[in-house]
């Protein structure tokens, strides 16, 4: 079956994770992707390892499938006009350049557009391309840092801490992903492309949610919770007889249940308890009295009697438990693909479940260049002997 993109082209100019996890979105959609890459290494994402595969990095592996690899060194006047040539025969471009580089070398949209106006032209930045920093590079940690998310994750009386994933840029890679399925859409009516101006710094700000508007809303700057909830309680970890469960009583039915469930009466008709406002107010008394009770059992034994009675708990599964948890393979969320290096791939497979027209994965992550010379000849033309004088030159 054909995916939901089918027809669409992408020259994706981006690197690292952001960029090219916004694409590999739109190719798992069925996209046609070609990232263009640097001949000297490709992207740096290539050289994160160990651990390896068929001599790629596992970080390169996570985000680059569904993509042909072409090398052009953009330093070079005549790899900088390959690209506008490409533009004539593409939907949209993804780039992740710092701000003012794809004016310097006329790749910017308000030159391309001229070529085709049709073209969504997506920019991926730290900051964005208007403000005092718009200049200053982007780094995912150091923009959870400024953005915030650090001082309210992690231990209460412990220092900032950042979240295990790249997740700023990860957002920012979706939103990207959105913003140009925005635009294709507007395109039907208009039959113009449009420029988006993507920040990792608005990204973070914009997944503050709840933090964000508690603040705003209060006056009060939120702090550090480590597991809890600023709002809801018990909506935390706890440790049991052999471990932690992670419990997460969102309403006054819930708390009921639970205490139903446990034997625990005396809970359910403590008056300090019985709604959830009571509960936050006093949590510094409730949660000590639900650490010890938590004890008096293992993880299976707590799961397997809350999970019955509907209240939301599970464990604390690490990486090989969760890629092997018999919910996650039922839903297909691991694939295994043919690699021209690694053999048997597997990769974590897309979320994104549509009936009619599935993502999937069609094309392994691409050896460096692999596709350089079939992209020149299909795409433009190019004949072999034009071909390896550019390589003579360097510009592949």
């Amino acid at each position: 079956m054909q995916g939901a993109l089918q027809g669409i082209r992408i020259l994706d100019l981006s690197r690292v994770l952001a960029g090219p996890y916004c694409t590999m979105i739109l190719g798992d959609l069925g996209a046609e992707v070609i990232k263009v890459e640097n001949p000297s290494g490709g992207d740096d994402t290539r050289q994160w390892g160990p651990p390896w595969a068929g001599g790629e990095s596992a970080y390169y592996l996570a985000l680059n499938r569904n993509k042909r690899s072409l090398t052009l060194n953009l330093k070079l006047p005549e790899a900088r006009q390959i690209v506008r040539e490409l533009v004539g025969q593409v939907d949209i471009l993804v780039e992740n350049w710092k701000a003012g580089q794809a004016e310097e070398w006329k790749l910017d949209y308000a030159t391309l557009s001229q070529t085709n106006p049709a073209l969504v032209y997506c920019a991926i930045t730290g900051y964005g391309q208007t403000g005092p920093r718009r200049e200053d590079p982007g780094y995912d940690f150091i923009i959870q840092a400024e953005g915030g998310i650090m001082s309210v994750t992690g231990a209460v009386d412990g220092p900032p801490m950042k979240v295990g994933v790249a997740i700023v840029d990860v957002t920012a890679g979706q939103n990207a992903a959105i913003a140009v399925l925005a635009a294709l859409h507007e395109r039907q009516t208009s039959g113009q492309g449009q420029y988006i101006d993507i920040a990792l710094l608005d990204s973070q700000v914009a997944w503050l949610v709840n933090v964000g508007s508690n603040y705003l809303v209060s006056g009060a700057r939120p702090a550090r919770y480590g597991n809890a909830h600023p709002n809801i309680v018990p909506y935390e970890t706890f440790p049991t007889s052999d471990g932690w469960i992670a419990l997460g009583v969102g309403n006054d039915r819930q708390w009921t249940r639970l205490c139903q469930l446990a034997g625990w009466d005396d809970l359910a008709t403590d008056e300090r308890f019985t709604t959830n406002p009571r509960r936050v107010e006093q949590r510094h008394i409730l949660v000590p009295i639900l650490q010890g009770r938590f004890r008096e059992r293992s993880t299976s034994s707590w799961t397997n009697l809350l999970r019955r009675g509907g209240v939301p708990c599970g464990p604390i599964n690490a990486i090989d438990e969760v890629l092997a948890d018999d919910q996650v393979l039922a839903r297909g969320m691991l694939a295994e693909v043919p690699h021209p290096t690694a053999g048997s791939l597997k990769l974590v497979a897309s979320p994104l479940k549509l009936t009619r027209t599935p993502a999937g994965i069609t094309r392994p992550p691409p050896l460096l260049g692999e596709h350089t010379e079939e992209v020149l000849r299909e795409f433009l033309g190019y004949s072999r002997g034009e071909i390896k004088r550019l390589r003579d030159k360097g510009v592949l």
